[in-house]
């Protein structure tokens, strides 16, 4: 007896639906098809723009061709999920220096769990309607051009600050990826582009970190100085970070897209730990045990505590001088850390030589 017939069309739709009831707001099919975007990777890769992000150059062509990742893939169904936390007065936040500014999705808990377990749902859901079939879930944890992908599946168009753009949810949103073994039809590709003439995002970049349009060099990149670099921020680009102590979000904050960004209703994207308002000064002088104890579950894990305490330092020499900003500088000038010690004494550095 022959197996049941898949269809295939009304399955994706389904698929989609049952992807919204599980919190995403949007979900696309896309094809394996990559070449354009590994052509676009390999010239960013030889360049250097990576930095110590070697990460991006391993697995060969794994990355851009999903078939060789995981066997016997398909099609990759593609999720969005919005992550914006209400209003949580961020622009405002980077004109107050004595404050630490921390990336909005970084403000609650790490995203990666919630979301992988969603995309395990929407797989255990096929599988209730289909029977058993090849698939894996990602997000963010494995070589998947996720932004290219996005685009091939039509959830957006890759806009000239490289993030993934849509015209009625702006850019502050996750992506997630379901590889799978079934020939279901493919969206249209996000062919064009709506950035037009704007260049917002590539004015504001407070380090100049893009070459050009569409085009990233990490290494200026203030998210990847203040989570993915491992030592000394360069010396000429501490004064340019301004209070940003994990991540940066100036290319998403002038987005004219971002105007119709709509804030999540998921409770763990809200702000935990104050992490909102906090003071420099305040954090400065967490231990390492608080430190960990208030990170728990929190993207900010990924910097650690050392390089955490490296770009408060930063942020501290930034500050306007005061008694509580000089001290907490004071505090740690003898921190075991020699990264943190050179940053401590850069800050104090600038701090004596605009007062003279």
């Amino acid at each position: 007896m022959s197996a049941p017939t898949i269809d295939l069309p009304a399955l994706a739709l389904s698929i989609k639906q049952w992807g919204r009831e599980l919190g995403f707001q949007q979900v696309g099919i896309a094809g394996l098809d990559l070449a354009e975007h590994e052509q676009h990777l390999e010239r960013w890769l030889e360049s250097g723009y990576h930095g110590e992000m070697d990460y991006m150059a391993a697995h060969g062509s794994k990355r851009s061709h999903p078939e060789q990742l995981v066997p016997g893939t398909l099609r990759v169904v593609s999720l969005r999920m919005d992550y914006l936390p209400g209003d949580t007065h961020m622009a405002q936040r980077l004109a107050e220096p004595e404050k630490a500014y921390v990336s909005r999705y970084a403000l609650g808990r790490d995203y990666h769990k919630l979301i992988r377990k969603r995309v395990q749902h929407l797989a255990e859901r096929i599988q209730q309607d289909i029977g058993p079939f090849g698939f894996r879930a990602f997000v963010d944890s494995a070589p998947v051009l996720e932004k290219a992908i996005a685009q091939e599946a039509g959830l957006g168009w890759i806009g000239k600050n490289t993030l993934v753009l849509n015209r009625k949810a702006g850019s502050y949103f996750f992506l997630a990826e379901l590889f799978v073994d079934l020939p279901l039809p493919v969206d249209e590709a996000h062919a064009s582009e709506h950035c037009g003439r704007c260049t917002a995002c590539l004015e504001i970049c407070p380090t100049a970190a893009f070459v050009g349009p569409y085009v990233l060099d990490a290494r200026r990149c203030i998210s990847y100085l203040t989570i993915e670099l491992k030592g000394s921020i360069p010396t000429e680009l501490r004064p340019l970070i301004g209070n940003r102590v994990f991540g940066c979000d100036d290319c998403q904050i002038v987005c004219p897209w971002n105007r119709f960004a709509r804030p999540s209703g998921e409770g763990d994207f809200q702000p935990r730990h104050q992490l909102d308002n906090a003071e420099l000064a305040q954090l400065f002088l967490w231990d390492e045990a608080h430190f960990l104890s208030s990170t728990e579950g929190s993207p900010l894990r990924r910097a650690g505590y050392e390089r955490f305490l490296r770009n408060l330092a930063v942020g501290l020499g930034n500050a306007p001088s005061s008694i509580p900003v000089l001290e907490a500088l004071k505090t740690r000038r003898e921190h075991p850390s020699e990264l943190v010690r050179e940053h401590v004494e850069w800050a104090l550095a600038a701090h004596a030589q605009r007062s003279s």
